[in-house]
């Protein structure tokens, strides 16, 4: 049975509640929401309770402090869409609360543009680094902002990604009072907005410059290496093999420069990685491309392998690519790895490849050589270059 009810409002405050919303506040004896959603209620005898700074840390204490009461907690829109309600699911599971939604800023901003909501990708910035925002050409995109500064921070990313031709629409408070609209390109964006804002992007790339999609496969130099990079068509093979699937973790033992486990994230939104390197300055470069290819979120670990994998939380997917050969690194690899899960192993030296072949041979799984050319000068022509070939091991732990 529900013990706490969590009520949507908007920038409309009590008017734009519906009854239940407003029978709901009219009866709990606390209500606690931010500063300014309280201030949006009328006079009550409940108790007002606001969020402290940083929030996440008090939502169980200030709850069980108020245990056995009638709780209402205040979500800016819809409480399940980038809400509170999605966080105290999490917390106390989906039985312990009661939902009374309110239309979102999305549905909101949707309405007023005439776009069609499942057409359009939603990314929220709160709490959430800038780089994270992955545009796509001829995307519309919605941005839940932090702040005033959003607007500003999303146009300048976009310039400097090439996408300063897209339109950009900033809207104020809405459902509000003082909603305002304020229209622009990326390019020339200069407006100054209120800090409760969302921002449209209706994405568009310069003219010159190639777009990178998410499949699996970028160009080499899309990523700043010293070499120890999983080369283009090597990285898509690996990728396939290992099958992302929203939600999953992903290991890249010895990262490189992070090639895969950054392809990884970038295939879904919430896919997760872990990139373990053993040298300062490629973990530092792969931070940089994290940064670069809009994947801010991936955890990087400077350490050797197998000793720096003790505590890293289990995985549902391993790459393992330099130092297979060290000792222990796939038998720590392999005991880590979940029941259906998938171990993605390369190698180019002879040594490698026999630690490849006797695991294949203990566990199962496919064996693959990857050979690949590409054209190159020869004097006055062009004939085949070819690279180093890969051995490739995947299993399936059963």
């Amino acid at each position: 049975m529900a013990t706490i009810t969590v009520v949507g409002i908007g920038a409309d405050g009590w008017d734009g509640l519906s009854l239940t919303a407003q029978l709901e506040l009219g009866g709990a004896e606390v209500i606690i929401g931010s500063n300014r959603q309280l201030a949006l209620l009328p006079a009550s005898d409940a108790l007002l309770v606001a969020w402290p700074s940083p929030m996440l840390p008090a939502v169980e204490p200030l709850l069980s402090e108020h245990r056995g009461k009638r709780v209402c907690v205040l979500a800016s829109g819809d409480p399940m869409m980038f809400g509170i309600g999605g966080t105290l699911v999490r917390l106390l599971g989906a039985e312990a609360l009661r939902v009374v939604s309110h239309p979102s800023s999305v549905s909101l901003a949707c309405a007023r543009l005439g776009w069609p909501v499942e057409d359009v990708e939603v990314v929220s910035l709160v709490g959430r680094p800038v780089e994270s925002l992955l545009a796509q050409p001829n995307r519309r995109m919605l941005v839940l902002s932090a702040g005033a500064g959003t607007p500003g921070q999303v146009a300048e990313l976009l310039r400097t990604r090439g996408y300063g031709p897209t339109p950009m629409t900033v809207f104020e408070e809405l459902g509000g009072a003082g909603e305002r609209r304020h229209d622009g390109t990326a390019a020339a964006w200069s407006a100054q907005v209120g800090g409760l804002n969302v921002v449209a992007l209706d994405c568009r790339l310069a003219p010159g410059v190639s777009p990178m999609g998410r499949t699996p496969g970028l160009p080499d130099d899309a990523f700043d290496h010293d070499g120890q990079l999983t080369k283009r068509e090597v990285r898509a093979v690996t990728l396939a093999a290992l099958a992302p699937l929203p939600g999953q973790l992903l290991w890249d033992v010895g990262a490189g420069a992070g090639s895969i486990a950054i392809e990884w994230m970038r295939t879904h939104p919430s896919c997760r990685a872990v990139a373990v390197e053993s040298r300062a300055e490629r973990a530092e470069g792969i931070l940089r491309n994290a940064q670069l290819l809009s994947v801010p979120g991936l955890a990087v670990v400077h350490g050797r392998a197998p000793a720096a994998l003790a505590d890293l939380p289990r995985p549902d997917a391993i790459f393992a690519g330099g130092g297979v050969s060290g000792d222990g690194v796939l038998a720590a690899c392999w005991e880590a790895l979940r029941a259906g899960g998938r171990l993605v192993a390369n190698a180019v030296t002879l040594e490698s490849e026999a630690v490849l072949t006797r695991w294949q041979a203990s566990v199962g799984g496919a064996l693959t050589r990857i050979e690949v050319s590409r054209a190159a000068p020869i004097g006055g022509f062009t004939g085949w270059k070819p690279m180093m070939p890969v051995t490739q091991w995947e299993v399936v732990k059963t």
